[in-house]
């Protein structure tokens, strides 16, 4: 919660409290206490704009400048069980706090940030058949700075387009977003890459189906702060929100096609658009043009990229190892591979990250898919999997919410590892795995493993069974 946010709830829930507990206070310190309540309201909401979540507060400043009514004793009792009501809705919706708060990133750089917004004249829009529109693929980069940069600095918005949200934004209104712009990601906006170490070893980064990149904002962070630049991913039209290279802002939009009784069929349409999208992030990455200086000179090592992906981008991850050479590793995070994916045979190291299989809940396709992609491979493969973490733990949706949301969640949907501590452990399972085949360095996985005792699993022998 930001700080005009804060004092403005506290002036008001203690104005509240004043009147319930002394409802005869002078009129003339009613006023001027309300008044500076009111003038508290104004300077937030020209500072930080409309919050839904002060709605409540402002019928409860009202009514704590009201003088006290002559009435029977049962309006009274009725009237403070209403104050008291209001009260609580003023304080409780703040469950979902208008600006969330990410964690620092743990690693060893601080992090910067840029964003491309990129066309691929060669591909049309799948989802747009009626127009000329071709394929567009928004890769936002996430790479290591030095700490000289940090303090007062340039930041993107959180989320794409957040003047032109639609209504509905995955599960969530879109006016429940409208201050997410705020949101400090941690990250300066074109700062100079690290001159540490060049070149530096590239990562791309596709999110689950609908999510948009921002989610993996916590996550992305922490592998840029670990060494690595990052490209995390928005793939259009599937992604809830994203601003395409000529400023449209567009949702999901599904293209079943006629006869399609299940969704089975689509999903493998769009794992293999989503590999071809890796496809042409790879092309970007070695012309000269597409990058901007912060990045471009030879400063990161494009012709060998590694591929992570969470739930469904996790499948597009395996996807893209699959069919291209240059990709010479790949992560799947808690991802279901669909059509023929998982009889194909990876030939370069591959890692599978789960969450806690008896919270998550993995269906039959998702242990038996990647079981037989494990069973199959001719590189070295790796499973590993994280106690009282679940699906969403790997992203920023849990920060959504103030801790004590996130503690109710937790008790319905699992997870009570908690999302700061999942995303430490996913980033540092993942550096060492990635290190090996990105630098060629030496990376000790088991002994990284080994400083997380809640951490399942290990190589896998193939055997045709998930370990």
């Amino acid at each position: 919660m930001l700080t005009p946010d804060l004092v403005l709830l506290a002036v008001v829930l203690v104005l509240a409290a004043w009147r319930l507990l002394a409802p005869a206070w002078r009129p003339g310190l009613r006023v001027a206490a309300v008044l500076v309540g009111v003038a508290l309201a104004g300077a937030q909401w020209l500072r930080c704009g409309f919050t839904w979540q002060f709605l409540p507060a402002y019928p409860l400043l009202a009514l704590s400048a009201l003088p006290a009514l002559h009435a029977t004793p049962t309006r009274r009792r009725l009237g403070r069980l209403g104050l008291i009501g209001l009260t609580a809705t003023a304080a409780g919706v703040w469950i979902l706090p208008a600006v969330p708060t990410l964690p620092q990133p743990d690693g060893r750089y601080a992090v910067a940030t840029q964003v491309y917004r990129w066309t691929d004249d060669a591909r049309d829009e799948p989802h747009t058949p009626e127009s000329t529109d071709r394929r567009s693929v928004i890769a936002q980069a996430w790479y290591p700075t030095t700490r000289a940069h940090r303090g007062r600095v340039a930041r993107l918005p959180y989320v794409d387009g957040i003047d032109r949200l639609p209504a509905q934004v995955s599960v969530m209104p879109g006016f429940l977003l409208r201050r997410y712009g705020q949101i400090d990601t941690h990250a300066e906006h074109l700062a100079p890459l690290s001159p540490a170490e060049r070149p530096w070893p590239v990562v791309i980064f596709s999110p689950g189906y609908g999510a948009p990149r921002a989610v993996y904002t916590g996550l992305a962070t922490r592998l840029a702060g670990r060494g690595f630049v990052v490209f995390v991913l928005d793939h259009p039209y599937e992604s809830a929100v994203v601003q395409l290279p000529d400023s449209r802002v567009v949702g999901t939009r599904e293209t079943l096609l006629p006869g399609e009784r299940d969704r089975s069929r689509y999903m493998a349409r769009q794992q293999a658009l989503r590999a071809a999208d890796v496809r042409f992030v790879i092309d970007q990455l070695a012309r000269p043009d597409a990058l901007s200086p912060p990045l471009r000179g030879g400063l990161i090592d494009g012709s060998k990229v590694a591929v992570v992906g969470h739930s469904f981008g996790g499948a597009a991850a395996i996807a893209a190892m699959s069919e291209d050479t240059r990709v010479v590793a790949a992560a799947n995070i808690d991802g279901t591979p669909y059509g023929d994916l998982p009889d194909r045979q990876l030939t370069r190291p591959f890692l599978l990250l789960q969450s806690d299989r008896t919270e998550t809940r993995h269906s039959a396709f998702f242990i038996n898919g990647n079981g037989r992609l494990l069973a199959r491979m001719t590189a070295p493969g790796f499973r590993y999997e994280i106690r009282r973490s679940n699906h969403y733990s790997f992203t920023d949706v849990p920060f959504f919410f103030a801790p004590p949301g996130r503690w109710l969640l937790a008790q319905v949907m699992g997870g009570s590892r908690g999302p700061a501590a999942t995303q430490q452990v996913a980033a540092d399972i993942l550096a060492a795995f990635l290190t090996g085949p990105l630098t060629g360095a030496a990376a000790d996985l088991p002994a990284t493993v080994a400083r997380y005792p809640e951490v399942l699993g290990g190589a896998v022998t193939p055997t045709g069974a998930m370990p």
